[in-house]
């Protein structure tokens, strides 16, 4: 694709890879940056596990279901780990720093405040209009209290997983494929189908796994766009960001990764013909956020 039309931004964004884009190198660097972070994960829960029988008994039990507000830091921290995966590529692979998969640093802190303002604007204004559930009362989680008290480390806890998801995909992957193929059809489907495939969980989802597939995958998509309309990671990152806070702080599935919620949806990952009927409406909001990130970010 030219560098003209709505994607003029992309190659200013795919600029520091082009320097080092042999396909060779982003295949090494898929498997260095996914053995670190594997390799990093299994030591960090070992260590977690050793020592919660002494320090926190039952810890490793929460860790496998994140119920409790320890569980979930614990959880999203490790994706700490794949950022540092991707940086040891970078580094070692590409020969270019860290900082250069979030796209130019102004433009990044311009889009990501533009577009959280207009995200967190518009979800303001869905959340006073009716219905005011999701077919069922909220079930209240935690006190409001302690909910406040940990809502700060809860939202950094959150960007470290959401950031380094978007590092991966929309940039690093993005950015090296880019470099090397001009059609979006690779740059643009490829990060998003392995995406989508990361969030395969029939274990958890049931006869919906497929259809959160399909979300993700459609997810993928749209924040590819907004990134190669940017030229830099700020929109997704930003509505990723939000929309997992207000799936994890704000209102979650009982069950699994609920330990920060301050109320529960009124049905869980198992309720599968309840979830199948709220999805299109989560489709629709995915739509809606998007389409308010490329009016916040047009030049």
């Amino acid at each position: 694709m030219s560098a003209q039309g709505p994607y003029a931004g992309h190659a200013v964004f795919v600029a520091p890879a082009r320097t080092h884009a042999q396909v060779w190198r982003l295949a090494l660097g898929i498997l260095l940056a996914a053995s670190a972070y594997f390799t990093l994960s299994l030591l960090y829960f070992q260590v977690i596990a050793a020592l919660s029988h002494s320090l926190v008994p039952g810890l490793a039990r929460d860790l496998r279901r994140g119920e409790t507000p320890l569980a979930m830091y614990l959880m999203l921290g490790s994706f700490g780990f794949m950022s540092l995966g991707v940086w040891l590529s970078l580094r070692l692979l590409h020969r270019r720093g860290f900082l250069s998969v979030l796209g130019p640093m102004p433009l990044f802190l311009a889009d990501f405040r533009a577009v959280a303002l207009g995200v967190v604007a518009v979800t303001a204004v869905v959340v006073v209009l009716p219905p005011w559930d999701m077919g069922g009362p909220f079930v209240p989680n935690m006190p409001l209290g302690q909910w406040l008290l940990l809502l700060l480390p809860s939202l950094a806890f959150v960007l470290i997983q959401t950031s380094a998801e978007e590092i991966v995909f929309r940039g690093y992957l993005q950015q090296q494929l880019a470099a090397r193929f001009r059609s979006p059809l690779v740059w643009m489907l490829l990060p998003s189908a392995l995406f989508a495939a990361g969030h395969y969980m029939p274990a958890t989802a049931g006869e919906n796994a497929l259809l959160l597939v399909l979300w993700a995958g459609v997810f993928g998509l749209l924040m590819a766009d907004l990134t190669a309309r940017s030229g830099s990671l700020a929109p997704a990152i930003a509505i990723h960001f939000l929309n997992n806070v207000s799936a994890i702080v704000f209102v979650s599935m009982p069950g699994d990764l609920s330990g920060l919620a301050l109320y529960h949806a009124p049905f869980s990952m198992q309720d599968a013909a309840a979830l199948r009927a709220w999805m299109p409406v989560d489709f629709a909001m995915m739509v809606v956020l998007w389409l308010v990130a490329r009016v916040a970010i047009r030049r």
